[in-house]
Formats: C-alpha cells, structure tokens, sequence
C-alpha cells in the first residue's frame, strides 16, 4: 500500500492506496500553523486511521519549492514554514518508511496530465486555490526544469500596481475581496472580474510555455464551470495575447488531483 499525503495551507489530506491505484481511504485535518503542532495532529491522524495497512512507500506534496535529494521544504506557500525537514519528521513517526517529497502542483499536474496522455503531450496544470501553483507535464513526466516556476508568484501589473499574481487573483484573493468563498459566488460579474484577473497571469503562461492543453483545479478550480468560459474570452481578447489559446479544461480531481499524483509518483519511482 501507498500513503499519499497533501499538505495544504488550510487542511492537510491523508489517503491511501493499493498497488493498482484503488482509494482504501482518505482523513483530513486542519494544517496547523505551527509546524510542531502539525506534527503532533499529523501523527494523530495517522495511527488513529491508517496504521493498520503495510505501507510501502509515501509521498508528501507540500506547496512551495523543494529539496527533492534531501527532501526538505525550503518554503511553503501561505505557510509560514521554512526549510522543513519534512522527510525525515514524517519518517520517524511513519517508521522509516521511504518518502518522496515534490511540489503538490506538480503532482496534481501528473494526475491529471495522465488522464489526457493519449490526446495531449504537453500540459499546463494550475491549481487554484489558497494560493495559486502551476505544475508543467511532458510525455506523462514532471518537467524538472520548470518543477520550481511558482507562477503564483509572477510580477504582474494589474491596475498600475505591480504584484504577485496570487495576491489578486487566488482563493485568498477572491474571499478578501468579495467577503465570500468560491461556492458561495454566483454573481457572474465577480465571476468574469476574476477571470480577468487569472488572464492576466495566464497569458503570461501560455506564451513562455506554450502548452497543448491548461487542466484547471484546487478548491476554486472545482467552479470551473462558472468561470471558466469566461476566461477564455478574457484570453482571447488580450490585449497583449501572443500565442493561440489552447482547450482550457476543468480537473477530474480537482480538490483530490495531488493525492493522486502521489500515487502515480510513487509508481515512477519504485
């Protein structure tokens, strides 16, 4: 069995697998902001749900860049945590099993990329959420020369002001502005405000990419529907677009996509 593990900057997702991808089952807790703290209710978690099973391998995704050879978190996000030995904290509660540990977005990305193999070959993954990740697939694999890009962090101008594209265009974003959650948004002016705002950033993507197809997920990409047609005018009417405007699709997963991806980056690597 495989433990899958998505850390997140409001929940963290425990789950499960057999060898041939099945779901055995899933826990989630809140991430707390204190590290230690979170290693005291991820431990709790874990024996409380999962130590029954015969683990194989694990694999962490956390937000941020990564220190794949030592497996530590160098940052993570909108969590205020810094070069993390998450590898080894997780190992000594887990019992030495061996962990993985990559960026959540580029795992996410892996999932879902797989799932469109036979149709696209390059992909674009963005994950919306909290924040806002990016995760680029070739050929079904994490694209180690992008695996760091942090899009969410893009110097974009937007009303004069230069600023991180997720500052103004994330979940966080969307929740300070408007004072409510994605599932609670129907107004489709907020609605086609923020697809203007995720085109801003997006257009920057597409041309130094140039992606085949842009899979969209995370807690606000699962209301793709409502935003999603609107982005793509939003795109196509750029002012500034430099690159035809590739299929945008909603994610199969897209609150589950990263543990999945673990899963699936387990299996490349054992």
């Amino acid at each position: 069995m495989y433990l899958a593990i998505d850390v997140g900057a409001s929940k963290t997702l425990l789950a499960v697998f057999s060898p041939d991808g099945q779901l055995l089952g899933e826990h989630r807790f809140p991430t707390s902001k204190d590290y230690h703290k979170f290693l005291v209710d991820f431990k709790k978690t874990f024996e409380s749900n999962f130590a029954s099973y015969q683990l194989l391998a694990c694999c962490c995704a956390i937000p941020g860049k990564v220190d794949r050879a030592r497996g530590i978190g160098k940052n993570f996000g909108n969590l205020d945590w810094a070069n993390i030995a998450v590898a080894s904290d997780l190992g000594k509660i887990l019992g030495g099993l061996p962990i993985y540990v990559e960026n959540d977005a580029n795992l996410g990305g892996l999932s879902e990329a797989l799932l469109v193999h036979k149709k696209y070959k390059k992909v674009l993954y963005l994950t919306i959420s909290t924040g806002i990740g990016d995760g680029i697939i070739i050929n079904g694999k994490i694209d180690d020369g992008l695996a760091d890009s942090e899009a969410g962090h893009m110097l974009i101008e937007r009303d004069g002001k230069v600023q991180k594209w997720e500052d103004f265009a994330s979940g966080r974003a969307l929740k300070a502005r408007y004072g409510k959650l994605a599932k609670d948004i129907s107004d489709p002016h907020i609605w086609k405000e923020f697809a203007h705002d995720i085109a801003l950033g997006l257009n920057e993507l597409l041309a130094v990419i140039q992606p085949e197809v842009v899979i969209i997920g995370g807690g606000v990409g699962k209301y793709f529907d409502k935003f999603g047609d609107l982005l793509a005018q939003e795109l196509s009417s750029h002012p500034n677009k430099m690159v035809e405007i590739p299929p945008l699709v909603k994610a199969a997963r897209p609150e589950e996509a990263v543990i999945y991806g673990c899963y699936e980056f387990i299996k490349q690597k054992v």
